[in-house]
């Protein structure tokens, strides 16, 4: 019966990902219009501006909308590896590309005695939630890498470091993935290719390290956990705007900076909470990596001052190599986001002007994808936290001796 289930399993893989991908292909070259604004713009225009930029040698030094560090150049130059198609279909074809090489990965990976499929079944259904947006990004391309590096961990803690200092390198938040790293090896072999890639990005092109002070000056973007108050808020006079800033849409006016501050206390605290689990950590099991790097990223992006569409991405990758482990305590987690992802599709794009409006319907969805992160981060923590610390799980009660005449139970 297992080798039967395997075998459906892996048949309806690849049909489900080639149904719903193409469906994505169709929204982002408009073969079809997706509803609300055009998620592709930013390939088109921004993307393809950097591109010209890129190509000249230097990093946009002037555009406050370039926050990314300097790998990430090499996913913004990545079309010119298909000169006979148009910037933006070739983007578009090589993130497909990539996503077909997650699908591979998981399943070569899942059908490993000890492993599940689940975790393949997770990234098919999972992605296509998020819309045409998470094609019109390169998460997907930074994803992919943070995947490979946590089903690299337990086996070569060397590639594994290597590969997350690489994907930090792309866009900063793979560098959580070594938080339950416990081979020094991880460690030296991701401070040395950070070393490596950084050096050679500083000396080949200036404004290498621009994106900090860029980072730095943004404020609310009204997806945000924090950007509820001030939703809130405009129903009882809040004098404040909404407007293009920083290359999203944010909140701008009376108390921002006190709310932006927030919610880099709240960012500051999950930090000291994961810096104590880690401390306090003794039980470390197979899939304990990865369940403490889908922790640290949910998180971050729940706490963050941004919380962009494509960022859901990030979860779901991890949320896939969760699952993958067969003893992975994030399923209820892993729901919790899969269900998140599709609210944000319904947020962003196709109801956002409802949220930018800060009506009913734009409040309710930020309410309920906000506090779906905000549930399955506090759950997530939790179950790290009593899977791992001694002293917070209940010991097993030992078996009773059976009396005279009964016939012992075996557990």
């Amino acid at each position: 019966m297992k080798t039967t289930g395997l075998r459906r399993s892996l048949a309806w893989l690849p049909v489900v990902w080639c149904l719903t991908r193409l469906v994505l292909l169709l929204f982002v070259l408009k073969v079809y219009i997706f509803p609300g604004p055009d998620v592709t713009s930013d390939v088109h225009v921004i993307y393809q501006g950097w591109y010209g930029v890129l190509s000249s040698g230097t990093f946009p030094l002037h555009d406050v909308t370039w926050q990314y560090p300097p790998a990430a150049a090499l996913a913004i130059l990545s079309p010119g590896l298909l000169p006979f198609l148009d910037y933006a279909t070739a983007f578009f074809v090589l993130v497909c590309v990539t996503d077909a090489a997650v699908l591979a990965l998981m399943t070569w990976a899942g059908r490993r005695p000890g492993r599940s499929l689940r975790g393949a079944w997770v990234w098919v259904t999972g992605v296509p939630l998020l819309g045409p947006t998470v094609y019109a990004r390169y998460d997907v391309m930074v994803t992919a890498v943070a995947m490979a590096a946590l089903l690299a961990g337990a086996r070569h803690p060397r590639a594994m470091g290597a590969l997350a200092a690489f994907g930090a390198l792309l866009k900063v938040w793979p560098v959580m993935l070594l938080l339950a790293a416990r081979r020094r090896s991880a460690w030296v072999s991701a401070l040395m290719t950070g070393i490596a890639v950084t050096g050679v990005f500083a000396l080949a092109m200036p404004g290498a390290f621009a994106f900090l002070t860029f980072q730095r000056d943004r404020g609310t973007e009204v997806e945000s956990l924090g950007a509820l108050v001030f939703h809130v808020a405009r129903h009882f006079g809040w004098r404040g705007e909404v407007k293009l800033n920083y290359g999203s849409i944010e909140f701008l006016g009376p108390y921002v900076s006190e709310v932006s501050t927030g919610a880099l206390f709240l960012t500051g605290a999950a930090f000291g909470w994961l810096v104590l689990w880690r401390l306090l950590a003794r039980r470390f099991e197979e899939h304990t990596l990865a369940d403490a790097a889908f922790v640290a990223v949910l998180m971050f992006t729940t706490t963050s001052r941004v919380i962009s569409p494509q960022y859901m991405v990030w979860l779901v990758g991890l949320a896939a190599v969760c699952l993958y482990f067969p003893g992975s305590r994030m399923r209820l987690p892993v729901v919790l986001v899969l269900v998140a992802s599709f609210v944000t599709v319904l947020e962003f794009p196709f109801y956002f002007g409802s949220v930018v409006a800060s009506d009913g319907l734009g409040l309710t969805l930020l309410f309920l994808r906000n506090g779906l992160l905000v549930a399955a981060a506090l759950i997530a923590a939790r179950a790290l936290w009593k899977a791992t610390v001694p002293g917070t799980v209940p010991a097993r009660v030992a078996p009773q001796p059976a009396r005279a005449g009964e016939t012992p139970v075996s557990s």
